[in-house]
């Protein structure tokens, strides 16, 4: 039977030692992420890396006060405390020595083009997108370089929260690639010792089903 344990070790970080991470290791982490399967193969991602602690840290502020923004719309009080209880999860990348940051590009479709051009109702190019085969790309491109940072001995973490700053955080970064946007981004570093225990899965039977 296979040794699968570079899955099942595999857990969210959010903790790290003080550890510089040679750039060869990243490269190694990044080209494992650039195997992943992507739609039409059209390999719609980018990845920036920062390695720069004032910028590391600049941009965990900008995600506080935007964090902070939306908590002050909400209507309810019970909602904003709920809110604002998740800060620490869509900062915690400051305490990483690396943080990928992981663009991605629209993902084209030669089926919405052909429908649209025919003046297909929007119904059916609604259902044609809302797969969102893009995204869908990045997140296996990003579970490649997790798993592969896991068998290579370090912690990562995968975040999507910090992306309600997602303006914000392009203006700080400064990355222009035309028709790529901020998708998520990865804390990447060496796991501080006595991480909590990884949170229980879904019994296999409950998100299971089998159609003879």
């Amino acid at each position: 039977m296979a040794n699968l344990d570079f899955i099942y070790n595999r857990q969210s970080i959010r903790k790290f030692k003080n550890t510089s991470i040679p750039k060869e290791d990243i490269m190694e982490l990044l080209k494992a992420a650039t195997y992943a399967p992507s739609g039409k193969n059209q390999q719609n991602w980018h990845f920036v890396v920062l390695q720069n602690k004032e910028v590391i840290n600049e941009m965990a502020d900008i995600v506080t006060k935007s964090h902070e923004r939306i908590s002050g719309l909400a209507k309810a009080e019970k909602d904003k405390k709920m809110h604002m209880s998740f800060i620490s999860y869509y900062t915690c990348f400051k305490n990483a020595p690396v943080v990928v940051l992981v663009y991605g590009c629209e993902y084209k479709m030669i089926e919405y083009k052909i429908l649209k051009e025919n003046d297909a109702p929007k119904e059916i190019l609604d259902v044609l997108v809302s797969p969102q085969s893009g995204a869908q790309s990045i997140g296996a491109a990003v579970e490649n370089f997790l798993l592969a940072a896991t068998e290579m001995g370090y912690g990562s973490c995968y975040m999507t929260g910090p992306t309600h700053a997602k303006v914000e955080i392009e203006n700080l970064i400064g990355f222009e690639k035309p028709g790529y946007e901020l998708m998520s981004m990865i804390a990447l570093g060496v796991a501080e010792d006595n991480q909590p225990l990884q949170p229980p899965r879904k019994a296999l039977e409950d998100v299971t089903t089998f159609i003879d």
